[in-house]
């Protein structure tokens, strides 16, 4: 079975070729064909898969290709994990934000517009060139903003792409664990948006085990979330928040830190990656161990802006190894195999949230086998949550809006809508902010 990575040359690469080398299974994939604009990105890391495969019997073959339409044709499965404009993009996307005094995070507000008008053109390229050579295939998206890029491609591809995030899976498992749970054994009742969505039962033989932890403050506060949100937050809500909304709840506060930091998220990864690939550029180096050193660095510092306001101190080694690839890899088995399992998915609405349309991309539960992924029926959300889920959904749209109609004043309308901006005045800087940086925004007129 060939497998194709878009974004082949990204860091997180290794991550699923690790997790496709402890796949021994029937039908497994045999081979994997990365691609990327950069060929230098590409050269480090197959040199890292390689040291990865050296001591594996029949570890998938690796191929890398900065031609698009050869990485397509014949893919069972094709991961997009594209990053338009880089890490350089991020941090430019981050620092005009915080410039004008509002969040500039990646996928949350109006960092994450701007990303997502650069990507959204690309990503909808890509789509109609996977319809055209490889229509049977899979897409599952990793590319951010994941909802709203899964939406776009969807668009072309129908319900044969699949967006994943590691967010809900990491919070269920979190949940469960404190309880003294399986994670494996557990059924969560999570719903929302990508980045925007609550659990709201952990049912384990078919008893809600949620309860239990709102009424022990000291179990509650134990863990990552309730030590981010606080335990009276937590329970005044009685749903536990995916960490994105930290975002949200905390957003003064959450703003001032970003601002105050010594470097921004994005702008750390570019100079912390970029060492990677110069290190990578000496023939001698350990290219396993330097990536690894690296990731290890990466993790340990996700969301340290929001820890440190929140008081929440270091994060736990449990939640240090990642997760979205084992996401992908069960995604991808269940459909080839028809290994039947339930996964938390972006997927296409179908009527699942009465609040949104049927093409509308939610993050829920979903049944997936040979067929793909079928979203399963939730409660409708509480009404603070849905004005949440509404608005956000709409700014996606005007988003998707302004990159089919290349307008400006649509790309306006989408930040203004958005709860974390608070002027049409700033929106409208924001917007001439970021066409002056970024070129993948020329198009907007």
């Amino acid at each position: 079975m060939k497998l194709t990575i878009l974004g082949g040359g990204g860091f997180r690469v290794p991550l699923v070729y690790g997790a496709l080398l402890g796949d021994r299974g029937e039908g497994r994939v045999t081979d994997v064909v990365l691609h990327d604009l950069d060929a230098g990105r590409l050269s480090a890391v197959a040199r890292v898969l390689a040291e990865q495969a050296a001591d594996v019997p029949d570890a998938p073959s690796v191929t890398a290709t900065t031609d698009l339409d050869e990485a397509l044709r014949g893919a069972d499965f094709i991961f997009s994990a594209i990053r338009v404009g880089g890490l350089e993009g991020r941090a430019a996307d981050e620092r005009v934000a915080l410039d004008q005094g509002v969040l500039g995070q990646e996928t949350v507000g109006a960092g994450g517009i701007a990303y997502g008008l650069r990507t959204v053109p690309v990503a909808v390229d890509i789509a109609r060139r996977v319809a055209e050579l490889a229509p049977d295939a899979w897409l599952i998206n990793f590319t951010n903003p994941a909802g709203l890029v899964t939406e776009a491609m969807s668009r072309h591809l129908g319900d044969r792409v699949i967006g994943i995030c590691d967010s809900p899976v990491g919070l269920g498992r979190r949940i469960a664990r404190v309880l003294g749970a399986n994670p494996r054994e557990a059924w969560i009742d999570y719903v929302g948006l990508n980045h925007l969505g609550w659990v709201r039962g952990l049912h384990i033989a078919g008893r809600d085990e949620l309860p239990r932890l709102f009424a022990d403050p000291d179990l509650l506060g134990s863990f990552e979330e309730g030590k981010l949100f606080g335990t009276e937050w937590l329970q005044s809500l009685g749903a536990i928040p995916n960490e994105y909304l930290h975002y949200y709840y905390f957003n003064r506060e959450a703003v001032r830190a970003y601002r105050e930091a010594e470097k921004t998220r994005g702008a750390f990864l570019r100079d912390q990656q970029e060492h990677f690939y110069e290190e990578m550029k000496r023939p001698d180096a350990a290219a396993l161990t330097a990536w690894d050193r690296t990731r290890a660095e990466r993790e340990a510092t996700y969301m340290s802006e929001n820890r440190e306001t929140a008081g929440a101190g270091e994060r736990d080694a449990d939640d240090l190894s990642g997760g979205y690839e084992k996401v992908a890899l069960a995604l991808m088995r269940a459909i080839a195999r028809d290994e039947r399992t339930t996964l938390i998915l972006n997927v296409r609405n179908q009527g699942t949230l009465s609040v949104l349309d049927t093409d509308a991309v939610i993050e829920v539960p979903c049944l997936v086998d040979a067929n793909g992924a079928h979203p399963v029926a939730v409660a409708p959300l509480p009404d603070h949550a849905t004005g949440l889920v509404c608005a956000v959904k709409a700014v996606e749209r005007e988003v998707l809006a302004a990159a089919e109609s290349s307008s400006r004043t649509t790309a306006v309308k989408a930040f203004a809508l958005h709860p974390l901006v608070d002027s049409v005045n700033v929106a409208r800087r924001l917007v001439d902010g970021y066409t002056e940086v970024h070129h993948g925004l020329a198009y907007l007129k």
